[in-house]
């Protein structure tokens, strides 16, 4: 795996960009980035329920970090965590919150129908955002989100933080190489039985596509390109659901995705993903040990080992080792949950992070075009991009 590069390095290589609807958000972020004191961040983190049982042991833990309070619209779960990582303040609503303990960066953990308030609140209050995906509920929000913060001189972010894994560095660098000639097609799959906890995963905002096909989106995007157009189909396989907090429910969100992107010259790519797969590897993952995402070219092809929400290597074979090797085996490097934490610590020392808020917008635009097509039949064409390559 190649180093990774220097903040001069990195954009260099991203180049100009091709839209210039894009430059003034980029270019007023990356200044204000370049100004970020070499300081530990001040956290508030909101949403307390099963995401922050991952994000705030890992960022416990991070020396860029200072936990300022933590906040749930169920007060117990905001008094809890916050005892249990020694965090001094903890509030029942965001207004508390924003007007309590000063702190710098938002971390929002809440339902994903609420993350395009919840953020415009935090960047009307003069604070940086890193949000669980999707940043928005729709590409039009999501654009007004990362308008404002340009203009409120704050960053905003949305998860899945894939592009930081060695394992997708070792992808991106050998289609960048050459290694396996010119790239045709690829495939990325996740699904399982769907979760139980909590209702709004099946509810109008949620959907198999940002919970799950959110991530193998950014990955095959992040790889091959911005796509240029979508065409897909989308279903309900399960009607109802019983679930923890609203007992049995109408399903009314996608729980079965199938999506082709042309990301141009040629390259296409699938996404498959669903809350109906049986999956002996469950929800974790924990044991998968085959390929979930593959990408074929004239030359030879790269399978990722494991989700590429956690990786631990990858295969490939070419034309000059036709058996193929294992590389980029250090499981572990990368982790879902440390998204917020790599925001900090880029926050805190003035490097500039791979991952950038026009990606995560741009697979916002496709699950949206995805569901358009679902529902017309039509192949959907896409405005939005971001810079390319990542790394």
């Amino acid at each position: 795996m190649s180093p990774t590069p220097t903040r001069k390095q990195f954009l260099q290589q991203a180049g100009l960009l091709s839209a210039a609807t894009l430059l003034g958000p980029l270019t007023g972020q990356a200044s204000i980035m370049a100004q970020a004191p070499d300081k530990r961040v001040r956290i508030g983190l909101i949403g307390c329920g099963s995401v922050s049982n991952m994000y705030l042991p890992h960022l416990s833990k991070s020396p860029f970090v200072e936990l300022v309070s933590t906040c749930d619209i169920i007060p117990e779960r905001a008094q809890q965590a916050a005892a249990k990582y020694n965090i001094a303040n903890h509030y029942p609503h965001i207004d508390q919150l924003l007007a309590g303990a000063p702190f710098d960066l938002l971390v929002n953990l809440t339902n994903m129908q609420e993350h395009g308030r919840l953020n415009r609140l935090a960047l009307l209050a003069g604070k940086h955002v890193w949000s669980e995906k999707p940043m928005a509920n729709t590409y039009r929000e999501g654009r007004a989100l990362l308008e404002l913060a340009v203009q409120k001189k704050r960053r905003i972010w949305g998860a899945p933080a894939v592009v930081q894994s060695p394992q997708f560095a070792f992808m991106a660098q050998a289609i960048r190489d050459g290694k396996l000639g010119k790239v045709s097609a690829a495939h990325a799959h996740y699904g399982h039985l769907g979760p139980d906890w909590s209702a709004f995963f099946y509810e109008k905002g949620g959907g198999s596509l940002p919970d799950l096909g959110v991530y193998n989106l950014a990955t095959l995007t992040g790889l091959l390109g911005p796509a240029k157009s979508v065409m897909a189909m989308t279903s309900i396989v399960t009607p109802t659901r019983n679930t923890t907090n609203k007992g049995q429910i109408p399903v009314v969100a996608e729980d079965n995705a199938m999506v082709l992107l042309d990301h141009g010259n040629g390259v296409l790519s699938h996404v498959q993903c669903g809350f109906n797969y049986f999956d002996p590897y469950g929800h974790e993952g924990k044991g998968q040990e085959k390929p979930t995402i593959t990408v074929w070219g004239t030359k030879g092809n790269l399978a990722l080992i494991g989700y590429d929400w956690a990786p631990f290597g990858v295969d490939m074979a070419t034309t000059d080792n036709e058996k193929g090797d294992r590389f980029a085996t250090d499981a572990g490097a990368y982790r879902w949950e440390m998204g917020a934490s790599v925001i900090a610590e880029c926050l805190a020392t003035g490097k500039e992070p791979l991952i950038h808020p026009e990606h995560a917008l741009h697979v916002l635009d496709i699950i949206e075009a995805a569901r358009k097509s679902g529902d017309t039949g039509q192949r959907i064409t896409l405005q939005s991009t971001f810079r390319w390559p990542v790394v």
